[in-house]
Formats: C-alpha cells, structure tokens, sequence
C-alpha cells in the first residue's frame, strides 16, 4: 500500500492513454511527458503499459507501508526520502515507513514514478489513465490509497542508473508540422508563426496551452472538425491553443499547426511564463 499524505499540485495516475474510445468523445489522455513516463517503466522492467504516478510541480508526500523498488523520471522536483536526496532515473529502495516528497521544481514541471507492475487502479476503456468523467477519480487526493500489486512490489535492486539529456527539459525549440489549415495562412502569419518568441500564458493544463501573443487572424470561421493532442488552434481572438493529452476530439478554431510527439513531451515540462519557437516543417 502507497498512502498519499499530501496530494501536491495536481497528481493523478496515468499510462500510454485511452485510445479507440473518440467515436464517443473519449480523449486519450495519459502521461503528459510520454518519454519520462517510459524511462520510469524501462528502468525497473516495467511494460510501457504500466500506470505511472504523474507528478505536477511537487508538494506532493507519500508513504509507504512495505519494502518494494521505485524509479522516479522526469522533472527535478527536489524528491527526499526520509528528508535525504535521492537520484533520478535509477531503481530506489524503499521501506517499510518510508516517507517521500516531492518540493520545488530544479527543472521541469512533471515527473513520473513507476513501481514494478504498476499501479492497480481500475482500467476503464482499456486505460488506467484519469479523467474526470470517465473514471471514479480525476485526480488523487490527501489519504487516497494506491493499490499496488502486492506479489510483484519488491525486486531485486540495480544500481544502475540513466542519464538524460537536459535538452528535453530546457530547449527553447518546439518541433511542428504544417497542419490541415496551415496553407490558408499568409506569407506574413506564417512568418510570424516561424519567428515569434511565445510565451505559455497562466491558463495551462492538461488539456491546453493558451499562448500569450496575438496573431492577426484572417481566416474564415469553418465546420468542427478532428483534433489531437499536439493541435495548434489559432482562435478568433488571434491566440494560439495548444492542445494537450486531455483535449477534446473535435474542434472548431483552424489548425495550423500539429506538434510531434516529442514535442508535446517537451512542452508537457514547460510552465507559466516559459517561452519557445516553433521548429515547422511544411508537409
């Protein structure tokens, strides 16, 4: 059993997402950053499938009431055990009594623990990932209790460890493609798409990043139409959205842009007041 003594920010359990359920309006969800949410499952022998514990800007404490091994990925969030330091990106031994906690940022904005087989929360349309709606829990709260797979909660410790490219949490660079309305853009727009500074405004969440700075918007308004997680939607206003793990299937602003998968696992660790360039390259 892993008790949550204090829930922190926002945190909740994810996977790879909900896929096959958006011919009923389900979104995909899971993890924000993919490739911190594998690293933590890779590092203990975990499936990519198994559900992770997603992390949002710290303050977060748990407890632990059995020995098992754990690997924590992703964002620097000051992790402690027992108020001692521990490392990143390398099998953790715990327990029985041990105490966990996540503070503030060194880096990055989310990180990711696994335990071996995952955690045991109920799959709903064949995902663990949470989302308000479609499971009992959108997020975890003070004294929740997540289950764990009692047979497979301890083995054997490895010492070794990963290193990760700091790259991934402090690049400046957003790597994008063209998207379905980007052709009806002008000369000017798209300049000002490829060369423009943006700023990640305060309104920023798992469903989207509402970006500061204002675009002419020319375009005409156009039928509802499919969206994914990585979409860039130019809005009347002349603000860009980008839409995150949790966003919705359909959409009615233009696309202009689709960010790769990479990318959205780099912005997933980027926050309020964090700027970036778009990286396009045409279809």
């Amino acid at each position: 059993m892993i008790k949550l003594l204090s829930s922190g920010f926002y945190t909740s359990i994810q996977d790879l997402g909900r896929f096959g359920s958006s011919d009923i309006g389900v979104p995909v969800s899971g993890a924000m950053d993919l490739y911190s949410a594998k690293l933590a499952n890779h590092i203990l022998g975990n499936n990519d499938t198994n559900a992770i514990l997603e992390i949002t800007l710290g303050k977060c404490k748990l407890l632990f009431d059995r020995q098992m091994i754990i690997c924590i990925s992703g964002a620097n969030l000051s992790p402690k055990l027992n108020n001692k330091n521990i490392t990143l990106n390398s099998p953790i031994e715990i327990n029985k009594g041990d105490i966990l906690t996540f503070d503030k940022p060194v880096y990055g904005v989310r990180c990711y623990l696994s335990i071996s087989g995952g955690f045991q929360t109920d799959v709903v349309l064949n995902s663990r990932s949470f989302y308000k709606g479609i499971t009992d829990k959108y997020v975890l709260k003070k004294n929740d209790i997540l289950p764990i797979n009692v047979n497979r909660s301890k083995i054997s410790k490895s010492f070794s460890s990963v290193k990760i490219n700091k790259q991934h949490f402090v690049t400046t660079i957003i790597e994008a493609y063209a998207g379905p309305e980007y052709e009806l853009l002008d000369k000017k727009q798209r300049e000002e798409l490829n060369k423009t500074m943006f700023t990640i405004s305060k309104e920023n969440n798992r469903m989207g990043y509402r970006l500061e700075e204002l675009m002419v918007n020319k375009l005409d308004s156009m039928l509802t139409s499919a969206v994914l997680p990585g979409t860039v939607q130019l809005t009347p206003s002349g603000k860009l959205i980008i839409l995150m793990r949790d966003c919705q299937v359909t959409g009615g602003y233009p696309r202009v842009l689709q960010l790769t998968d990479d990318a959205i696992n780099k912005l997933a660790q980027k926050t309020t007041n964090d700027t970036f360039k778009f990286k396009i390259t045409p279809l």
